[in-house]
């Protein structure tokens, strides 16, 4: 049994990854961590998550948890690379599934894996979105530049990013395929009188509301037809059983520094 960490263990996804690490065969509960100040620090992390008693009491402090783990998974927004490289110090393999890294954290992150961490960094920790990440690529290669590119993304109205990591990606894998650059090539939304669209622009939109888990569209159109490539995600627990097996992918890998088109073999 692969001993596991969950940081961030009283938030939505939190609660997914302990009660999916809880009905597995492969990984056990070991640690449960929140931020300094949380309500439910001291409570039982299968309780929080709707599973009954696991045994396993939520903390504020890392360290003391990592001597007995073989692995953190962490979704959490705060403390990113500190935890990393604790984790690592530790001999534990890590599970990102953090949006929003900065390029000097995905640097970091570079960094602590040349110096023997197992890491797993990865936009969206979905099978199907990895899938849909590489349909997208083998599209955008397909039909060439000719097909003008729009990606439309929905989540919940409590998501604080925009766009999402998810959508930031798609849009990285088309410019990957053209030779273009996303900070240069990429267009937020239109308003006003922009003008007629030009051939050499990816239009990026974001749609917030409701509870919608995830909804990402990638849409190809030139004259005459209309490709679009779509994944909805209906409950959280599709990123959580990624994460698990993630977990399991770095229980058998050397250092590096990966990501989930590593752990299901599309690259």
């Amino acid at each position: 049994m692969i001993r596991t960490i969950v940081i961030g263990a009283a938030g939505r996804m939190g609660r997914r990854l302990v009660a999916n690490i809880l009905e597995s065969s492969e990984l056990r509960l070991v640690g449960a961590t929140e931020f300094s100040g949380s309500p439910f620090l001291g409570q039982d992390a299968g309780v929080v998550a709707g599973c009954g008693p696991a045994g396993v009491e939520i903390s504020a402090d890392l360290g003391p948890l990592l001597k007995e783990a073989d692995a953190v998974i962490n979704f959490a927004t705060g403390g990113v690379i500190e935890n990393t490289r604790l984790a690592v110090e530790n001999n534990c393999a890590v599970v990102l599934g953090t949006t929003a890294l900065t390029e000097a954290e995905r640097a970091e992150l570079a960094a602590l894996a040349s110096h023997g961490g197992r890491i797993v960094a990865s936009y969206n920790m979905s099978v199907g979105v990895n899938l849909l990440f590489k349909l997208v690529g083998e599209a955008a290669r397909i039909l060439g530049p000719g097909y003008d590119c729009e990606i439309v993304e929905m989540h919940h109205n409590q998501k604080k990013d925009a766009p999402s990591g998810t959508a930031v990606r798609l849009a990285e894998v088309v410019c990957e395929e053209r030779g273009w650059d996303y900070a240069a090539d990429v267009r937020h939304g239109r308003q006003g009188l922009v003008g007629a669209r030009t051939g050499h622009e990816i239009g990026m939109h974001s749609l917030r509301g409701g509870d919608v888990v995830g909804d990402h569209t990638v849409i190809f159109a030139v004259n005459g037809e209309r490709i679009e490539l779509t994944h909805k995600a209906s409950s959280r627990d599709t990123f959580a059983k990624g994460a698990l097996r993630a977990v399991e992918f770095l229980h058998q890998a050397g250092a590096g520094l990966y990501d989930m088109q590593d752990v299901l073999g599309l690259k």
